[in-house]
């Protein structure tokens, strides 16, 4: 297995409690996640969400889907989720929440092994390949959460 470790940081102009929402919830993350084909549930959690369990298939530029299943494993309201990885990666996704300059920053450490026998294969040589495909995957969906939340701002929001 081939190790990968990222971190994302997106900028965004919403209040905290507005992208919270809209990260807390993958299930509507196709309607503004280019990239996510799918989003199947397959376990309710607590009251949190802890120990829900999503079933995530990617396509972006590569020819190729990833399916990820993710477990909520900790939940801590407006600062941060936590969530465990397994199938085609494994590892652990965290979000972190913090409000800053009018808006919301958001970062996202992502610390994965590939599983596939082919990707271990490849990772000599198109580790770039696949770590450029994940940033554009990240691109993509701080666009359109930036361009989702824009949509459907609420009152607190003028102009």
């Amino acid at each position: 297995m081939v190790n990968y470790s990222f971190v994302t940081v997106w900028q965004i102009q919403a209040p905290l409690a507005a992208v919270w929402e809209a990260i807390y919830s993958p299930e509507r993350w196709t309607a503004w996640w280019k990239g996510l084909a799918q989003v199947a549930k397959l376990r309710s959690g607590d009251a949190l969400g802890r120990g829900s369990v999503y079933r995530l298939v990617w396509k972006s530029k590569l020819p190729c889907t990833l399916t990820v299943e993710m477990k909520t494993v900790r939940v801590e309201p407006l600062q941060s989720l936590e969530s465990l990885a397994q199938g085609e990666l494994e590892g652990k996704g965290i979000w972190t929440f913090s409000p800053e300059k009018g808006g919301t920053r958001v970062q996202y450490d992502w610390k994965v092994r590939t599983t596939k026998r082919w990707m271990n294969f490849l990772a000599p040589f198109a580790r770039p390949i696949f770590e450029w495909n994940h940033d554009i995957l990240m691109r993509w969906g701080e666009e359109g959460l930036k361009r989702f939340l824009e949509d459907h701002r609420e009152p607190w929001q003028s102009g």
